[in-house]
């Protein structure tokens, strides 16, 4: 009878100990994001229609400065031969002007900033989404991001994936049929 339950018991722990051993691998990898974003055409596409609507509303807004600083420029040369009111009354508007060029600036930059910066969060939760559906398609445990917020301080090259997830993301962007918006901010970019 003791024999037998040592060789039940030495039986157990043999199966036991062969379980053990059955690890199971992790596949980990991990993406460079600032490559990403700078390979991702999406990413290129709205970098470009901010930087051209920028230089749209800038060139109006130039127009406007360099008005006043020929206005500025005639004010030195009247305000001797008008007289001391005239300068004072006439160097006040010009100050408001000024004032006011320099408010239209801070909104301009804040208007853009405030657009493309809620595209901009757009585009990095679905690139985030993407990555995650990604790594569960493709029997991923871990994906990690490198670049401008690195959390990681070292990964061996064979485990990076950023140029498959880069084309995988511009596939998907390239089938994406493009909103009537699109393809006017090109048109607007030509000009």
């Amino acid at each position: 009878m003791k024999k037998a339950l040592v060789i039940i018991a030495l039986s157990i722990l043999v199966v036991s100990c062969n379980k053990a051993t059955e690890v199971k691998e992790v596949k980990t990898a991990y993406v460079d994001t600032s490559v990403l974003m700078k390979e991702y055409t999406e990413a290129k596409d709205l970098e470009a229609k901010y930087k051209a609507q920028a230089e749209e509303k800038g060139r109006q807004l130039q127009a406007e400065i360099t008005r006043f600083k020929q206005d500025a420029a005639n004010f030195q040369s009247q305000a001797q031969a008008n007289g001391q009111q005239w300068a004072q009354q006439k160097g006040a508007e010009l100050q408001k002007r000024e004032q006011q060029l320099g408010y239209a600036q801070q909104a301009l930059s804040q208007q853009l900033q405030q657009e493309s910066g809620a595209e901009m969060d757009s585009l990095v939760s679905g690139v985030k989404k993407f990555i995650k559906d990604y790594g569960k398609k493709n029997g991923y445990s871990y994906i990690y991001g490198t670049g401008d917020a690195a959390t990681i301080l070292y990964a061996e090259d064979k485990y990076d994936i950023t140029k498959e997830v880069v084309k995988a993301l511009n596939e998907k962007y390239q089938a994406t049929p493009k909103t009537e918006e699109k393809p006017a901010v090109k048109e607007e970019a030509k000009k």
